[in-house]
């Protein structure tokens, strides 16, 4: 079998289990999607002598991640999402924010981490994916204030998440660690990233004009998604910043120039979102591997507890501020927004890829979340790391 034969015959089976998972999915309502497609993943990827392809990371965030944000973007309800924008603006900015110190600092005291690794796995950690309790939610016609809430804090906490973790990280390779710095850095990659999507959006919204069919019109939000994306990636910027801009900016005015009425465009990005969510979550399944966490399934155990815990603290203290400023959001609200706070394959992409990018520190980059001496200290905490490949100048776990 040829190459491309062998290309085509993935597509085809990736294909073939995504339909057959969601048709099983639909059956079994306690049964996500996402979770059953990851699932299926992981087990291909343990198959003895199993050759399911290994995809590059960087390729991932390039393909999948820009597709899938601009549809939530152009997808979101923006009037009630200006409803609920306290809650929203909370959860997506000091929410972020303590998610990320408590997370670093309980990774440090209780799993021995050092306070670079704590701080960089809280911004991985830090972004949210509840696509499949909005996806129930929908099919349950709950209210539609929660599911902005939930999709609001997804689609903006995955921006300011890594914005956090690309600026701790490059202060780090830097040499001289430090808060202001990695403020700073932050500060540039969020303001700059969301000027990229302003200009791209408003730039697209112009071709927009121009696009007398469905066809055309398709395309030009493709340009707009991915070109966001890129332009902001080149320039070191956050190019998820970026595509959530520049979604909103078509969203909000697309109408105005009588765009993005027809069902053709909108059945378009649905479709894609749902291709590109079933093939990421099978390939990131895929390339999970599982059996080198068997060593370090107690110290995974612990960290998911923290994860749970951080995000109890931000969840009802942050909403509690909210709902002083109206319109109240009710306790139940709270419940189903801290279980939603499902982590997703950005979660497990971005770290991977990240350091993979071409940019300055790129060979530095690989052993802060690759090497194996951070793999020891994960096993055996406050023991000394064990020299080896992939151990050199890494600044994380020496520090």
């Amino acid at each position: 079998m040829t190459p491309q034969q062998r290309f085509l015959l993935l597509l085809v089976l990736v294909g073939a289990l995504a339909v057959a998972l969601g048709l099983i999915s639909r059956r079994a309502r306690m049964l996500p999607y996402p979770i059953a497609l990851a699932a299926a993943g992981v087990v291909f990827g343990l198959l003895p002598g199993g050759q399911f392809p290994r995809v590059d990371a960087s390729v991932i965030l390039l393909a999948f991640v820009p597709g899938l944000v601009f549809q939530a973007a152009l997808t979101l309800d923006l009037q009630e999402l200006l409803r609920r924008r306290w809650a929203v603006a909370l959860l997506a900015t000091f929410g972020v924010a303590m998610t990320v110190i408590l997370i670093g600092a309980l990774t440090h005291l209780s799993l021995g981490f050092s306070w670079a690794s704590g701080i960089l796995l809280g911004a991985i950690l830090a972004a949210t994916d509840p696509i499949a309790v909005v996806t129930l939610l929908r099919r349950l016609k709950a209210p539609a204030g929660l599911a902005a809430i939930l999709e609001g804090e997804s689609l903006f906490n995955d921006g300011t998440g890594v914005a956090v973790f690309s600026a701790v990280l490059a202060t780090i390779l830097s040499g001289v660690p430090s808060f202001g710095g990695a403020s700073i850095r932050f500060i540039e990659i969020t303001l700059g990233g969301a000027a990229i999507g302003l200009l791209i959006g408003f730039v697209g919204l112009t071709l927009l004009r121009f696009a007398e069919d469905a066809p055309l019109e398709i395309l030009a939000t493709l340009v707009i998604a991915y070109g966001s994306y890129l332009a902001a990636d080149v320039l070191h910027f956050s190019g998820i910043v970026a595509v959530v801009v520049a979604g909103i900016v078509v969203a909000r005015y697309g109408e105005q120039i009588g765009r993005l009425h027809g069902s053709q465009l909108l059945g378009f990005w649905n479709l894609l979102a749902f291709v590109l969510n079933a093939v990421l979550f099978i390939l990131v399944g895929a390339a999970l591997p599982a059996w080198t966490l068997l060593p370090v399934a107690g110290t995974v155990v612990i960290a998911f507890l923290i994860m749970l815990l951080t995000r109890a603290v931000p969840v009802y203290g942050l909403l509690a501020l909210a709902s002083y400023r109206s319109p109240a959001i009710p306790w139940r609200w709270r419940h189903v927004t801290f279980w939603a706070g499902m982590r997703g394959a950005l979660s497990v992409v971005w770290p991977v890829a990240s350091p993979a990018r071409d940019r300055p520190g790129r060979q530095a980059s690989m052993p802060v979340l690759r090497c194996r001496c951070q793999a020891h200290r994960k096993a055996r905490p406050g023991t000394p790391p064990k020299p080896g490949p992939g151990t050199e100048g890494c600044r994380v776990c020496q520090g």
